[in-house]
């Protein structure tokens, strides 16, 4: 794989943020003798180096209800060096739509020989298990995981770390192309490589989003995105002040990093959960508030920002959909300790005109759990690790 070398670094307290960097070529060769670091404006990762990374990454599917030839089409596209652990929250009756999840893993599984694990969000055991290492803010009063797609995904760290990955990645799974999943895989894996430290983050951004409407036209930003990426930039400048629009994956739901980031992190219920990652990334090492661990000050923190060359095909899900999210990610900012009243003004008019709030209203406050660090990961991992076996798809029962 070919990439542009990191042409612009922008450095906010301890985090070292890469202006977007492009896929140059999807595959790089055996033969070509291009410089592996960027002598001539582009890095050569080999396909060594990504085998590497992604023997060690978990890839991370949440999904609930969605059509099962987009899953299928979506667990064909992960590398199959890598990992996968589905975390389903679909219904299970009167159709059991886990069952038919579990049975489509189970058959790919079984044709490439390789492992998978899947868990449905309402597991008791991993309810219990969440609930007596101490993680009981995600934990509801019937001793199971809450709904939201952060809640899922913090149950595919969890399982991630019981399965002893380094690296973990999170993919979609209503896209339409199998194809930009093993892009954004390698994507991953060639961020990993480029990384100064082992505190890591991966952003995918989209080449294009194309829209169906007579004919296809490719969009190169959907509404959600420019709004998000514009209130960060706000949110760095008000602190830096130095004006920046650094920040282009504010709402990336294809991203990766490492295990040792994760457990830094708290988690932002619902879909505020990808916002709030470089929100709590910003407060924690952005220099501006106390900061956090002396190991990441120390190796400082690296977030990639990465462009595909495939196009990003998924299913269309309204403009409630699409509401909800910019409300959810936006609350994350505004209630940021990093925040300034202009900041704050400017989120409240962006929900305003795109009618997700009402004027002179305030968004809702995030629910944020706990990171990972806080809570008895081990007790986790001994609770769970002799059942283990019990989640891959080709557990006969």
């Amino acid at each position: 794989m070919y990439i542009e070398s990191p042409r612009y670094t922008e450095r906010f307290g301890s985090v070292r943020i890469n202006d977007v960097q492009k896929v140059v070529a999807l595959d790089a060769g055996s033969k070509s003798e291009i410089p592996p670091h960027g002598a001539m404006g582009v890095v050569k990762i080999c396909e060594e180096t990504i085998k590497n990374f992604e023997d060690k990454m978990a890839i991370v599917v949440p999904i609930k209800n969605e059509k099962l030839k987009l899953f299928e089409g979506v667990i064909s596209g992960i590398p199959h060096d890598c990992l996968i652990i589905v975390v389903s929250n679909s219904q299970r009756e009167p159709v059991d739509r886990f069952r038919m999840e579990r049975d489509t893993l189970n058959q790919m599984c079984r044709y490439t020989n390789r492992l998978a694990y899947i868990v449905h969000q309402k597991d008791a055991r991993v309810g219990k298990a969440m609930k007596q290492a101490g993680y009981t803010g995600i934990v509801d009063a019937n001793g199971l995981v809450r709904n939201g797609k952060a809640e899922g995904m913090v149950m595919g760290l969890l399982m991630a770390k019981l399965a002893g990955k380094e690296y973990v990645g999170f993919v979609d799974a209503d896209n339409y192309s199998p194809g930009s999943i093993l892009e954004y895989v390698r994507i991953y894996a060639a961020g990993f490589s480029m990384a100064k430290s082992p505190y890591t983050m991966v952003r995918v951004i989209w080449h294009y989003k194309p829209k169906f409407s007579g004919g296809m036209y490719f969009r190169k930003w959907g509404r959600v995105s420019e709004i998000t990426n514009r209130c960060f930039n706000s949110l760095i400048s008000s602190n830096t002040g130095f004006e920046t629009n650094i920040i282009k994956t504010g709402n990336a739901g294809e991203h990766a990093m490492s295990i040792k980031l994760a457990e830094l992190l708290p988690y932002a219920s619902g879909y505020a959960v990808e916002p709030q990652e470089l929100v709590s990334i910003f407060e924690q090492f952005g220099g501006s508030l106390p900061s956090g661990p002396a190991e990441v000050v120390k190796h400082g923190l690296d977030l990639f920002q990465i462009e595909t060359r495939n196009p990003h095909l998924h299913e269309d899900k309204g403009a409630e959909h699409l509401s909800g999210m910019l409300l959810a990610g936006l609350s994350t900012i505004y209630y940021s300790a990093l925040c300034d009243d202009e900041t704050k003004q400017l989120i409240l008019a962006q929900l305003a005109s795109q009618k997700a709030l009402k004027r002179r209203k305030e968004p809702p406050k995030p629910r944020i759990s706990r990171t990972l660090n806080e809570v008895q990961i081990p007790e986790f991992i001994k609770l769970m690790e002799p059942y283990l076996e019990t989640y891959s798809a080709l557990y006969e029962e």
